[in-house]
């Protein structure tokens, strides 16, 4: 038996006034992800634990089987994981986003438009990581390039301050949303300084590209100590993300990162090379269990576009859970899917929310046969939900 877990990140949403009053999930096309809800168990389930803030580093951690409220010891930990941050015990590691802030006035009177730069590249961030390596980089504070806008900062021997994350409040002046930590307060003002007439920013503008034209702090964490996924479940496991976060949650696990070409986590990703990565692992690598992460329908929701997390649903339906179908089928390999969200990332609000999420398990030995849209709504309208999101990999490989 093989196990699968195919997760739209932020794919869950509220209805939306120009989708008709349906969410994205019912206003894409998946006839993919609508034959799995018709031949699976559909429900909702709760990923984000109550008082828990509502992340992708605590609800993947819960799908994966790690209770959060055991586990979880900050969300940039696990992505220094991925990136190969060293981290001793004492560490404060922090994302470290590169965003754009609008030019006129003092830093605090500056608002927050782009979280992501423009879903800046990797090699144009390097440039500028590098920039902000030779002005901070010291035996208090090291800088260190992850992917696209998404860095890390480690503060040796630092402390852990309550930060906010920059996607939260996009279009808001940034005063009171700032850190009250002096070191760090001052770090972001400076950066503005040193990013905003960079070389590579100028170019960027004169292109029509945003600036990356500050750090943002956020995040704070302590290193982290996950159990082995082999040891807790049996079974050899592999990860398949564009992000750092997932490939260090893996890395602490002890799951082997398979890297697909073109995955980017934007919304046009390699969708179809993750899915073909997936079976090969499955089929001719002998991995028993392989998660495929998506980010795109997350990034859409952030950006506050509906029509473009349509699409991004629509591309995952077509090219993850199809490619996925249609090989696994043809092997007569048997397998157990879950398809789900982390969370959902409303396209009204542009941030991560903890509602609980539609999630299907299918079991290509036992299949139902009814018709069924994959939707928050026909999720809720089955009466089953999942109050434990942690549980779940085990109601999967249950047998």
């Amino acid at each position: 038996m093989k196990y699968i877990v195919i997760l739209g990140d932020g794919m869950a949403d509220l209805p939306i006034e120009s989708l008709g009053g349906r969410t994205p999930l019912e206003a894409a096309d998946t006839p993919n992800m609508d034959a799995l809800a018709g031949m699976g168990e559909m429900g909702l389930v709760r990923t984000v634990p109550e008082g828990m803030k509502p992340g992708s580093d605590v609800a993947n951690l819960a799908v994966l089987g790690y209770d959060p409220k055991k586990f979880y010891s900050g969300r940039s930990p696990l992505e220094a994981l991925s990136v190969g941050v060293p981290m001793a015990d004492g560490d404060i590691v922090f994302r470290c986003n590169l965003v754009t802030l609008t030019e006129d006035g003092p830093y605090e009177k500056k608002t927050i438009t782009d979280h992501s730069s423009g879903e800046i590249s990797t090699a144009d961030a390097d440039i500028l990581m590098d920039a902000v390596r030779e002005r901070f980089n010291s035996d208090v504070f090291s800088f260190y390039t992850g992917t696209s806008y998404r860095h890390i900062m480690v503060w040796h021997g630092g402390r852990k301050p309550e930060l906010i994350p920059p996607h939260d409040h996009l279009g808001d002046v940034i005063g009171m949303y700032l850190p009250e930590e002096p070191k760090l307060l001052s770090m972001m003002k400076e950066s503005f300084d040193l990013l905003n007439r960079h070389p590579l920013n100028e170019k960027r503008a004169e292109a029509g590209k945003n600036k990356a034209n500050s750090l943002w702090f956020w995040g704070a964490g302590v290193k982290p100590s996950l159990s082995s996924f082999r040891e807790k479940m049996g079974l050899s496991g592999a990860m398949i993300s564009a992000v750092d976060l997932l490939k260090g949650i893996a890395v602490g696990a002890g799951m082997k990162v398979i890297n697909v070409e073109g995955a980017d986590g934007t919304l046009h990703t390699n969708y179809e090379g993750k899915a073909r990565a997936a079976v090969k692992a499955l089929l001719s690598d002998g991995d028993d269990f392989v998660y495929i992460h998506v980010e795109a329908p997350d990034e859409m929701g952030h950006q506050g576009s509906a029509e473009r997390k349509v699409r991004s649903i629509e591309y995952i339906d077509e090219k993850v859970v199809g490619t996925v179908r249609r090989e696994m089928d043809a092997s007569g390999e048997p397998y157990r899917l879950l398809l789900l969200p982390d969370h959902p990332t409303p396209v009204a609000c542009r941030t991560h929310t903890a509602d609980p999420v539609p999630y299907v398990i299918y079991d290509s030995r036992r299949q139902l046969r009814r018709a069924a849209r994959y939707s928050e709504r026909e999720a809720a309208e089955t009466g089953i939900f999942r109050p434990d999101g942690y549980k779940m990999i085990d109601l999967l490989t249950e047998e």
